[in-house]
């Protein structure tokens, strides 16, 4: 006996006349917003006419595509919307939606891997080069500092050229720290 995953029952949207969505699982009225955080939650859902009944999932989801792409979310480059207009009456159009679908999963596929290979580069023992260099320009800039300031009755002695210098370090001190802060 095996352990097979049920299949996921899709949640019911209907789509009224008015162009209003009511979500049956929560028995409540959702926006274009709501279905599109739906799909980035992995949820399955189908959206239905309310009056006839006929699936139109696809042209809700295209909907909410064509909004990202008015809000300025451009994710579609010009090119790549002409090819697939083109595409349509053609005669291998059938093949598109599969060719799309197996490139979009080869890419989530590769984004996935990318992800992971950034946490562990950040984390754990690999940070730690990063660590013992900050630590390195740490003890060479307090060298620095001793070395350009002198000492007379326990009070600092610093000349304007000397206070160039420390300002330099400290500059660059500062721009290794937000280097290292953005890589973490």
């Amino acid at each position: 006996m095996t352990d097979a995953p049920s299949p996921v029952t899709p949640i019911i949207i209907k789509k009224y006349a008015n162009r209003r969505l009511y979500n049956t699982e929560t028995s409540s009225y959702i926006t274009l917003d709501h279905l599109s955080l739906m799909v980035k939650e992995n949820r399955e859902f189908k959206v239905v006419d309310a009056k006839s009944g006929d699936d139109i999932t696809r042209q809700v989801l295209t909907q909410i595509i064509v909004e990202e792409e008015s809000r300025g979310q451009t994710i579609l480059p010009v090119s790549f919307l002409r090819q697939l207009i083109s595409m349509y009456g053609d005669s291998l159009q059938a093949m598109v939606p599969s060719y799309l679908d197996a490139s979009m999963d080869a890419f989530r596929r590769n984004q996935e891997q990318f992800r992971k290979a950034l946490q562990g580069t950040f984390t754990g023992t690999a940070f730690g080069p990063f660590e013992q260099l900050a630590k390195q320009n740490m003890a060479m800039f307090e060298a620095a500092t001793e070395m350009f300031t002198g000492r007379k009755d326990g009070v600092t002695e610093q000349t304007p050229a000397t206070l160039k210098e420390i300002n330099e370090l400290k500059a660059q001190m500062e721009a290794l720290r937000a280097k290292m802060e953005k890589l973490g």
